[in-house]
């Protein structure tokens, strides 16, 4: 008789696919909230000139608001109401998390379950609307320092300018919450990949005009899609690599029985640091740069120019610097969201253990020892995908792209949202189970 994961991966075809109206519903409701934030990043900005921000972006969009025009879907681009994005949400996030960490009482919170967890969601939210307010008000200054881009600058601009990136920023955090909780997948990550891969049709049908008019060869434009889909490949399987430690649980007796051992697996991600070194070690690198083109050319000195010129896209400096500042990352960021103390406490409270490793403290520094060498992997994973696309830019000047950190985000998004769409089929297709499996007591009840 076939096993159970068989005869499940058995049902999940179209027609369960057809039969599972919930799942329908939540799909229809997650396309249509991604198509109201799609909207939004076209309507533009009260009080500015579309066309003289759009000049004065275009010497700018290889900087770090190249980087924030990809998290905002082209939004940056065409200065709209969602310029901000979901940024300021994100480095609110990371902010408490690394608060937790350092702070006792959010440590306290942290542990405090459910209950713990909206506490931190609401400083989360407090964080967002500062950190969004700074970075508004100086969007609103930057753009009146530009020539022409706001038709009558002033306090009005200033506070019209504050309210709106703001509330378009709160807006879209609502909406990420609403896909999560009505909708299918992570939301804040969906309006993330969503700007990401809008952008795909138009780079795709640009690299293809190119090789039309012999700008690229033909063969060129093949291999860079080949190491595409391997890269694809590499992320797919890295993401789903894991480094299991046995657990084992000793017999325990409830009332007059007796119950048997039971074994379990503590999974360890090879990349449990995730996108966010790639971004960080991509905000660092480019805001200098950012900074020196706002700046008047003329007076800087030499020596800055040529450091600036030597930290740019495709040199050996930048390249170096870059694949530090992941590694970097990847190892802090892991540091932070990983506690191997807390693992052996808990598992300790629970009657766990390792085989051949005393609980507690020698159980800490184990699974220390297994997930620093486990991040060594992940840091050069992240590094290889992340620098192989500067390589090729820079080798043969391919204009078309997709960056370390858009694949990295386009692929984890769609293998999580893949496995939710399983989760809710599997649960659609459990009483058609239990009946093909012939369990006993399938029919009881009726």
């Amino acid at each position: 008789m076939a096993s159970a994961a068989e005869q499940l991966a058995s049902n999940l075809n179209f027609s369960a696919f057809a039969k599972a109206e919930d799942l329908k519903k939540r799909i229809w409701f997650t396309l249509g909230a991604l198509l109201v934030y799609r909207l939004g990043t076209y309507i533009p900005l009260p009080g500015i000139n579309p066309g003289a921000f759009a000049q004065a972006f275009q010497g700018q969009s290889g900087g770090i608001l190249g980087l924030f025009n990809m998290f905002a879907g082209g939004a940056v681009e065409r200065m709209a109401i969602f310029a901000l994005g979901i940024m300021p949400y994100i480095s609110a996030s990371i902010i408490i998390q690394l608060m937790t960490s350092v702070v006792p009482t959010l440590e306290q919170l942290k542990k405090e379950g459910e209950q713990g967890r909206k506490i931190i969601n609401q400083y989360t939210r407090y964080g967002t609307v500062l950190l969004g307010t700074v970075q508004a008000y100086g969007i609103a200054v930057g753009l009146e320092s530009g020539n022409g881009i706001v038709t009558d600058p002033g306090w009005f601009f200033r506070i019209a300018t504050v309210i709106t990136l703001v509330g378009g920023t709160m807006f879209l955090m609502w909406l990420g919450e609403q896909i999560t909780a009505r909708g299918i997948g992570n939301g804040i990550s969906l309006i993330i990949f969503a700007g990401i891969v809008a952008a795909m049709p138009s780079a795709v049908a640009g690299t293809l005009e190119l090789g039309r008019t012999g700008a690229l060869s033909t063969g060129l434009i093949i291999a860079v899609i080949v190491v595409a889909i391997a890269v694809i490949a590499l992320i797919v399987f890295v993401e789903r690599a894991q480094r299991q430690l046995l657990i084992q649980y000793p017999k325990r007796q409830v009332g007059s029985r007796m119950f048997q051992g039971d074994t379990s697996h503590l999974p360890l991600k090879l990349n449990t640091s995730g996108v966010i070194p790639p971004i960080f070690a991509s905000s660092l690198l480019l805001l200098p740069a950012t900074v020196a083109g706002f700046a008047a050319t003329g007076n800087m000195p030499a020596w800055a120019t040529t450091l600036l010129a030597s930290v740019g896209h495709g040199q050996p400096a930048y390249m170096l610097l870059y694949g530090g500042l992941i590694a970097f990352f990847a190892f802090f960021y892991t540091a932070i969201v990983f506690n191997p103390k807390d693992t052996a406490d808990n598992l300790k409270r629970h009657g766990g253990f390792i085989p051949g490793i005393r609980p507690g403290d020698r159980t800490a520094e184990y699974i220390d020892y297994v997930l620093t060498r486990v991040t060594v992997v992940g840091a050069i994973y992240l590094v290889f995908v992340c620098l192989l696309p500067e390589f090729l830019i820079a080798q043969t000047g391919v204009p078309f792209y997709l960056g370390g950190t858009s694949l990295l985000i386009v692929v984890s998004v769609t293998l999580d949202t893949v496995a939710q769409v399983q989760g809710h089929l599997i649960a659609q297709q459990y009483e058609g189970l239990i009946k093909k499996s012939k369990l006993r007591g399938g029919k009881r009840g009726r």
